[in-house]
Parts: C-alpha cells; structure tokens; sequence
C-alpha cells in the first residue's frame, strides 16, 4: 500500500525547526574558518554545509569520512578551509560573482547598450550628458 504523508504532518513531528538557517541564527550549527562560515545544512555523509563569505553565501562544501570536497570541482581536500577556498576562487575565476568595486557604465559604454536593457537611472544619466567634442573635426 503506497501512503501519502502532508506537508502538515511533517511539520508536526517539530513545529520548531527550522530549514536554512542562517550563520547569525542562535541556533544554527556554525564553523568559522579563516574568512568563511560554514553553516550544517544537514547530512551524516557526506555533511552538507553552506558556504558564507562576509554576508553572503558562496556555494556547498561537503564533509566526508577522509576529505572535504566542493560542489565545483572533483579535488579531494584535507581541510575545510581549502575546500572554501577552492570553492571561492573557482567562482571568483568564472566570473560568477561581481565585485562591490566594479564600476558602472560610462555613458559611452550606455549608448551602444540596447535602449530596452537601459534602466531608468541610466537614461536619466545619458539626458545629462555632454559628449566631449575633441575628437571632432570640422571639414
């Protein structure tokens, strides 16, 4: 006999817990390494954790019986620390993540985006803007 369980029955073998915690959660099971939280997401083998550089999570790191390992690559890490790195720098090197410091467009650079992918304060900044005449010559 195949049997359904709800949504509402789950929820009541412990109506407090909680999925996805997040590092700042009293609650949450959190391991701090050199620059990264990890934070137990669930698992026995391999335990599955988020990744959190500053505020913001990075990907999944997996503890297994003998290494650590990412969910980006296939190299077996002897420590958790490594296994964030090596997580971090695939995603900065593919260009996954954009930093804070990257610069917006110059108005040069919005004239030859399409007029429908132009946001609304980038049009207000092309209304104010006075292209530099140097480069023109009068015949």
């Amino acid at each position: 006999m195949i049997s359904t369980f709800s949504l509402q029955a789950t929820q009541l073998n412990d109506p407090t817990e909680k999925i996805l915690l997040p590092p700042t959660d009293p609650n949450a099971e959190v391991m701090e390494i050199s620059g990264y939280k990890l934070v137990y997401v669930n698992g026995a083998c391999p335990k599955n954790y988020r990744v959190y550089k500053a505020d913001s999570m990075i990907g999944v790191v997996f503890q297994h019986i003998t290494h650590w390992s990412n969910a980006v690559d296939q190299i077996r890490y002897a420590e958790p620390v490594d296994a964030a790195v090596g997580l971090d720098e695939f995603m900065t090197m593919t260009g996954y993540f954009t930093t804070a410091t990257e610069q917006p467009f110059t108005e040069e650079e919005l004239l030859d985006k399409e007029f429908d992918a132009l946001t609304f304060e980038d049009w207000e900044r092309l209304k104010r803007y006075v292209p530099a005449a140097k480069h023109l010559v009068a015949a």
